[in-house]
């Protein structure tokens, strides 16, 4: 397939899990594509690598000026850097909360912030935001996440609206437990890892972790030109999770 020959890439969080999993599959479909990274410098050819923290802005403009100078322009953005935490609403402290929104919330206001005067310049533009379950889906031991990823999706209607007649689409995807290198840390820092893969696998109802390929899937479809009439949703990747209301297996 072939659907994004010509057109030019920046995925951020883009040097592990679904961003490079994204990064690829763009690549493979005929995109020029930059990764925007705090490890961007280990990004590996074709893919180009820019060292960029979505925390901060001055590092925010300065690689996806660098991503886009390199790449002669820009047309589709993937905001897929984020952090992860653990625990209930009284676990975290402000500082702590803090640090959540400003990467997962902030970090995608910077970032298509200082892309958006590039994205004006293309005929086919499109910005996709990496959500979660965890917006839509009271999630166990995930209350700062849970916020965050809450206010990406709220933040994606609001921004889809408010550049729909500039020619520029905004959706996500809200994938459901990604067998990442995150998730793969929580389970190795469990007390039976094991077991804990195994009621992840069992809380998803086709009874498996999400592949970040799958993930990347629907993300190139959002950014394809083949999704122009597509704006302002969230397409679920969970194996059912949001939806399904299975019956018990023995019954």
């Amino acid at each position: 397939m072939s659907e994004l020959q010509g057109l030019r890439a920046v995925v951020t969080g883009g040097a592990s899990g679904i961003g490079l999993a994204t990064a690829q599959l763009l690549r493979a479909r005929g995109a020029d594509v930059s990764v925007l990274d705090l490890h961007g410098n280990a990004v590996e050819p074709p893919l180009r690598g820019f060292v960029a923290d979505v925390g901060d802005d001055d590092s925010v403009r300065a690689g996806l000026g660098a991503a886009v100078s390199s790449m002669g322009g820009l047309d589709i953005l993937v905001n897929c850097a984020a952090i992860g935490a653990v625990g209930t609403v009284e676990d975290q402290d402000d500082a702590q909360w803090h640090r959540m929104l400003d990467v997962n919330v902030l970090g995608v206001v910077r970032c298509t912030r200082a892309a958006l005067p590039h994205l004006r310049a293309s005929g086919q533009a499109s910005v996709v935001n990496v959500c979660s379950i965890a917006a839509i889906a009271g999630i166990p031991q995930r209350a700062a996440y849970s916020a965050a990823k809450g206010a990406v999706l709220s933040l994606t209607l609001a921004m889809a609206a408010d550049h729909v007649r500039e020619g520029i689409r905004f959706n996500c995807v809200t994938p459901g437990t990604v067998d990442t290198p995150w998730v793969g840390r929580l389970l190795a820092a469990s007390e039976d890892p094991a077991a804990e893969r195994a009621a992840l696998n069992a809380r998803q109802p086709h009874g498996r972790l999400v592949r970040p390929e799958e993930v990347a899937a629907a993300i190139a479809y959002l950014a394809s030109p083949l999704a122009g009439s597509t704006t302002g949703i969230s397409l679920s990747v969970d194996g059912g999770m949001a939806g399904l209301r299975l019956r018990p297996a023995d019954r």
